[in-house]
């Protein structure tokens, strides 16, 4: 599984001109699932996102979690970080996991957002979605699980 956080002032999603998920100061993850996959996966992922220390102190060094600082998150489904680049111009997608699975990890990663107490909002899982970031810092790490 791979996730690109990105911490943000804010930032929404957008499906068919109606906003579905909004959040103020907080976390963008972008969330990605192949084949492999698991529960094992998605529970670390989640865990590790929320625990990164990305949110500076008042020394202005970054020593505050999410968590920390009851950050606001967005989840958005993304099954391109998965994408294939190393052969031709056409991006193959061989290595994301199939929609049925990828969604149920997709919906459980979610499920361990809110579980932890943070205001978690999404986007919906397989739609062309608009998603706006204003990536504060700019902070944006990528996380693998494997």
């Amino acid at each position: 599984m791979r996730v690109v956080l990105q911490r943000v002032k804010e930032a929404k999603v957008t499906v068919e001109d109606k906003v579905v998920g909004q959040i103020e100061k907080g976390i963008v993850l972008l969330v990605g699932a192949k084949s492999g996959d698991s529960d094992q996966d998605v529970e670390y992922l989640a865990d590790k996102c929320l625990n990164l220390r990305i949110f500076e102190d008042q020394n202005h060094k970054m020593n505050l979690s999410a968590k920390d600082v009851g950050a606001e998150v967005l989840v958005v489904s993304q099954f391109t970080l998965y994408a294939d680049t190393r052969k031709g111009r056409r991006p193959s997608f061989a290595d994301a996991l199939e929609p049925a699975l990828a969604e149920k990890l997709y919906l459980k990663f979610i499920d361990e957002m809110e579980s932890k107490g943070l205001k978690t909002e999404k986007g919906i899982f397989g739609a062309k979605m608009l998603v706006e970031i204003q990536n504060w810092g700019p902070v944006t790490l990528i996380l693998d699980s494997k």
